[in-house]
């Protein structure tokens, strides 16, 4: 099996935790490098009158560190924009295509754009959609085409074509990752986000990968609808970790 650079995108601290924490895993123990890239400070992640925003910032980002290694990730990359009020500029779509450039992945992993609502209990968070959509336009066409974004030529970094997209928290999936295996540390590295959840949150997450895992015949599992950019001939398809990743 080939190995993979896999870059995923994501609006806060915690959101990768929620998504695809156990798939993370099962792609490091194969060998997969992979980085994450946190698009906002988490500094909106208090409600308390006097709370310490900045040293808020400074947990969450400890936190999302701890969380990485619990999978096997230690490049963690922060862009810094503000929680909370994220919008899906040109300016953001350039940070995210300059990254792209550097690290050169072959798989880019983010949220869907399309989500507002998740059936009739949860209003998708807008700071969500506006990475993912900047996410998505930075994969294609910005990070392949070199008159987009010329400051980043004078920069060193030369075009990039991304081979996959894979989008998490889609209504509309395609191909499903067993994580049967590692499940407890896909729990472990979401309880590394102290400042925001409490240990009430495992069992909710167990029951919705176990729910997942029971279409497809796994214990658990997380699904994705994939994009396959350099394979004209693509079809829809459900399969497992490790024939994703060949």
């Amino acid at each position: 099996m080939a190995s993979l650079r896999i870059l995923v995108i994501a609006a806060h601290p915690d959101d990768i935790e929620f998504g695809l924490a156990g798939s993370v895993a099962r792609w490091t123990d194969e060998g997969h490098q992979v980085t994450y890239c946190i698009v906002t400070d988490g500094s909106a992640g208090s409600n308390t009158p006097d709370a310490d925003l900045d040293e808020l910032v400074r947990t969450r980002e400890a936190e999302q560190r701890q969380a990485a290694a619990v999978v096997g990730v230690s490049d963690v990359r922060f862009l810094g924009y503000l929680d909370g009020t994220l919008q899906p500029t040109l300016e953001l779509r350039r940070d995210l295509t300059r990254l792209i450039r550097e690290l050169k992945p072959q798989r880019v992993v983010c949220s869907d754009p399309t989500m507002v609502f998740a059936g009739n209990y949860y209003i998708n968070h807008p700071d969500h959609r506006a990475a993912a959509e900047a996410a998505v336009y930075a994969t294609f066409p910005s990070a392949g085409t070199r008159p987009i974004f010329r400051e980043l030529l004078a920069e060193g970094y030369e075009p990039h074509d991304v081979d996959e997209l894979w989008i998490m928290f889609s209504d509309n999936t395609d191909t499903v990752v067993d994580i049967s295996a590692t499940i407890e540390r896909k729990v472990e590295s979401l309880l590394c986000h102290r400042s925001q959840v409490g240990p009430e949150v495992a069992d909710m997450v167990r029951k919705w990968a176990a729910e997942e895992g029971q279409k497809h015949g796994y214990a658990y599992a997380e699904s994705f609808r994939v994009m396959k950019l350099k394979d004209d001939e693509a079809q829809p398809q459900t399969q497992d970790a490790a024939a994703a990743a060949d």
